[in-house]
């Protein structure tokens, strides 16, 4: 193995396959490990050499996926609070997509990594309706088990349908419901809200098209209830566009290859009739549609 990093690594740029080789199929465990004996054996911190080489998004890819989890999504979180790359959506899609006891982790990482909160990034650089869903979001901590009050989801199914009625979106028991209520208990408020009013919530949420807080509500809603469905609309949008969006690309594969890419997998088929590796086979090339392709075959390797 260390003669394999020592061909992969020295001159980088010329050994692609092989990096590829070596950690697109490897658990986050195993990659760690691989950081740490790479450390030992050139002095040197893997993670600082990829940076060094961040010209395109083949070792852009390998960067993020390399990354420990929880360090990956603080990196993320960290870059969605920059100005320039400033994103609502994925810290939004981190604090609704990871369990409890991840999100936990992410927010120790950010501590270490960052040397400050991630709460406090996120409501330093996020104003309005966006701060006030948001900083919940990041800094919840969710009951993970399936026990469900059903009185309370009834009750709290009202409460939601009559705050939307009003157009009374941001209400703090909206933020309150959304951000502290378990994904079990959330789902059979959901239903009850459709069974009462005839309508699943995200269509209520529909009045005005060109609101993007209500955008970044409806997203919230999916990505706690359906995140399978989330992650395929925004694969989709990601591929199709004039343009494929890499980075979007790049971001869903690295963080989901491990968690539920072959939920997400199903249900692009489902939804566009064609499978995922054949679209990003469309339209990528090279080094990083290999890369690419091994992550979302991860699960099977």
């Amino acid at each position: 193995m260390l003669s394999n990093f020592n061909k992969a690594f020295k001159g980088w740029g010329t050994n692609e396959g092989l990096i590829v080789s070596i950690l697109a199929h490897r658990n986050a465990a195993q990659r760690n490990l691989i950081r740490q004996v790479y450390a030992e054996a050139y002095g040197q911190d893997l993670l600082k050499d990829l940076d060094k080489e961040l010209s395109n998004d083949f070792e852009r890819v390998v960067m993020v996926w390399t990354l420990d989890p929880a360090e990956r999504d603080a990196y993320l979180a960290n870059e969605a609070t920059k100005r320039f790359t400033s994103s609502n959506w994925v810290l939004m899609e981190i604090a609704c997509s990871r369990s409890s006891h991840d999100l936990f982790k992410v927010r120790q990482a950010y501590h270490a990594r960052y040397k400050k909160s991630l709460e406090e990034d996120v409501a330093y650089h996020t104003t309005g309706d966006f701060r006030k869903l948001l900083v919940p979001l990041v800094s919840a901590f969710r009951y993970e088990g399936e026990e469900v009050n059903t009185m309370l989801a009834k009750s709290e199914a009202k409460i939601l349908h009559e705050k939307i009625s009003d157009k009374a979106y941001s209400d703090d028991e909206i933020i309150r419901i959304l951000t502290t209520r378990s994904k079990a208990q959330l789902n059979a408020t959901l239903n009850h809200y459709n069974n009462a009013f005839g309508n699943a919530i995200n269509m209520n949420l529909k009045e005005d098209a060109d609101n993007e807080f209500l955008k970044l509500l409806r997203a919230t809603i999916k990505c706690l209830t359906y995140p399978e469905k989330y992650f395929e609309k925004l694969l989709r949008l990601a591929i199709k566009k004039i343009g494929t969006d890499e980075w979007a690309l790049t971001r869903v594969v690295a963080t989901r290859a491990e968690v539920d890419m072959e939920r997400i997998k199903e249900e692009y088929r489902r939804r566009n009739s064609v499978t995922l590796d054949h679209d990003i086979a469309g339209e990528t090339a090279g080094d990083y549609e290999r890369m690419l392709l091994a992550l979302i075959g991860h699960g099977d390797a």
